[in-house]
Parts: structure tokens; sequence; C-alpha cells
């Protein structure tokens, strides 16, 4: 069995060699201040003489440190950075975890790394590990260039309002129809598989189409995209799709289309309420949208038809749409 301190050498690049205080004198970062840093990474402080920190840890706090001497960089900033690399890391590392001792595991029983999962998984990562941070970094590039020229196109578009991170934007909820009944009957293995099922499909649908998942919770996926069209082609691809499959349940999509607050990543405001409700409320393998969306939309591109105003929580009586694709020689 692979020893816990092998384990943290390898994956941290060295051994433990220091406490909070040792590196606050190397690192130069005020102890209260690293110890923020690290909650905000999402761990807790270690007690005072624990050796817990790397010569890694030491290198990121003066990186840290030189960040601050700039004017663009402040403290609050820092840490809100922080939240975003621990939130977004923890679940990357979970991720790349599981799908890599799940792929040793079905190695031959006579393979020397099935004998032991974790010492394999070490080895394995140790020879693997600058592909997979180039592929990180890379992908990070690729990502932050894309909220660069969202950035950009929403500046360009609001200068005569230029509130920081206020956009119009097509807001999406897909939801999976009865997924706790259903999670109930499966055991960790199929449960595992069926979300990791609806967050693929969906994924490259929303992607195909020129959306973005904001995120996702299981049975549900929150997408964005600035375009109307898109939005709405999205939502009846989702639909379409497991509605076809008679082996996954059906799935409902909710749409709204306005001026979105987006922050750290996430959406904010009543278009991403609104879409939430309508998911809500909408029949299974079917998608409603808001009144903002269906005026945004081409008129004869789709089949938009008004229902009867209902209360939706916290928005008191609103008339949803259904949408559907147009029929052919309407």
């Amino acid at each position: 069995m692979a020893d816990p301190d092998d384990i943290e050498e390898t994956l941290l690049g060295g051994p433990l060699r220091y406490t909070r205080k040792e590196v606050e004198a190397r690192s130069g970062v005020r102890d209260e201040y690293a110890r923020r840093i690290w909650q905000a990474l999402g761990f807790p402080t270690p007690p005072d003489e624990e050796v817990a920190f790397t010569d890694g840890d030491v290198a990121a706090l003066q990186e840290i440190k030189e960040l601050l001497g700039t004017d663009l960089v402040d403290e609050d900033m820092v840490l809100q950075l922080a939240r975003a690399v621990g939130q977004t890391m923890g679940r990357l590392a979970s991720w790349l975890g599981d799908v890599w001792l799940q792929r040793l595991g079905e190695l031959p029983s006579d393979e020397p790394a099935a004998a032991d999962l974790v010492t394999a998984a070490l080895a394995a990562t140790e020879d693997l590990r600058p592909a997979f941070e180039r592929l990180l970094l890379h992908g990070w590039r690729r990502q932050l260039t894309a909220a660069g020229m969202r950035a950009a196109a929403t500046t360009a578009a609001a200068q005569s309002d230029p509130a920081a991170g206020v956009a119009n934007l097509a807001v999406g909820f897909a939801d999976v129809v009865s997924f706790t009944r259903l999670s109930r009957r499966l055991d960790s293995g199929a449960l595992a598989a069926f979300v990791e099922r609806f967050e693929v499909t969906t994924a490259e649908i929303i992607a195909e189409l020129g959306g973005r998942v904001v995120k996702t919770l299981g049975d549900e996926v929150l997408f964005v995209t600035s375009e109307p069209r898109a939005a709405a082609d999205i939502g009846l691809r989702i639909a379409e799709r497991f509605d076809a499959d008679p082996d996954f349940p059906k799935v409902r999509v909710g749409l709204a289309y306005g001026e979105v607050i987006q922050r750290l990543g996430d959406v904010f405001g009543t278009p991403v309420n609104l879409a939430a409700r309508l998911t809500a409320s909408a029949h299974p393998g079917t998608v409603l949208i808001d009144g903002g969306l269906a005026s945004a939309l081409s008129e004869g591109a789709y089949d938009v038809s008004a229902l009867r105003p209902r209360p939706l929580q916290g928005l008191g009586r609103v008339r949803p749409f259904l949408l559907r694709r147009a029929r052919k020689g309407a």
C-alpha cells in the first residue's frame, strides 16, 4: 500500500518542510493573510507546529507577494481568485482521480499495476503529469481567451451603460425528470455513469451550438449564450436527444432572456431565476421560454405557443411559452 508521505511528495513535487511561521518568514507574506489564502483554496488551517508546506507553497506565496506589488492586483482580488482556483481545481482533481482509478481497476488481474491501485496511480501520475499539466495550461489559455472575447463584446455593446459584469444573455436550465426516484434504484456505479452521460451529452450540444456551460448539478445543467436562437436550438436539441433515447429519462428545459449579472464565472439575475422556475414547471420532454426570449426569436423559425399564466415562486404570475420546432409547410 502506498505511503501517505510518498503520495504527498509525488503529487506536490517535493517533501513537506515548513510550518506556517516558517512559510511566512520565507515568503514575506504575513501569517494572517497567508492563512486566508489557504482557507480560500479550500483547506483547513494546520496547527502552528505542524510541518505541512513545501518549497512549492513558499514559491506560490512569493509569486502572490510580487503580484500584490502591481497596481492591478489587491488582496481581495487574490482571495477571489484563490476561491475560484480551489473550487475548480478541487472538482477537476476529484474527477481525474476517479477516472484514473477506474481505468487502472479495469486492467487484467495479472497485471502488476492492478495489485495496488494507489501505487499504480502514483507511478502513472509521475510519468504523465507533465503532459496533463501542459494540457491544463492550454485549456486554461483557451478558456481565458474566450472569456476575454466575451468581455470585449459586452463592453463594446454597453458603452452607453457600462455596468460592470452586466450583459443581455439567454439563460437555460436542463433538468432530468424524476431524478431523485431514479437515483434510489441505481447503485453507486450506475448512478455515476448516468450522471456522466447526462453531463457529457448536454455539454457537447451546448458547445456545438455556441453556448457556455456555467455549472452542472448532477441532474441539472445551467448554460448561457448571447444569441437567442442558439439558446432555442440548444434547448430543443437537448430535449429531443433524450426524448429519443428509451434508456434515459426525459429531460425538460427552461429558457429566459434578459439582463444578467456575470460574476466569478457564475450568472445571477431575474432571467436565471425565471429559467429555473420554468424548468421546474415544464412537462417532461418540453421546452418552456419566457416572453423576452419569445420576442427575440425570429418569426417563423420556431413554433411558439403562449400558455396560461401561472404562479412561479418568487416571480408572481408569469405567462410561459411552449417552444417547438416550426412545422414544415406552416
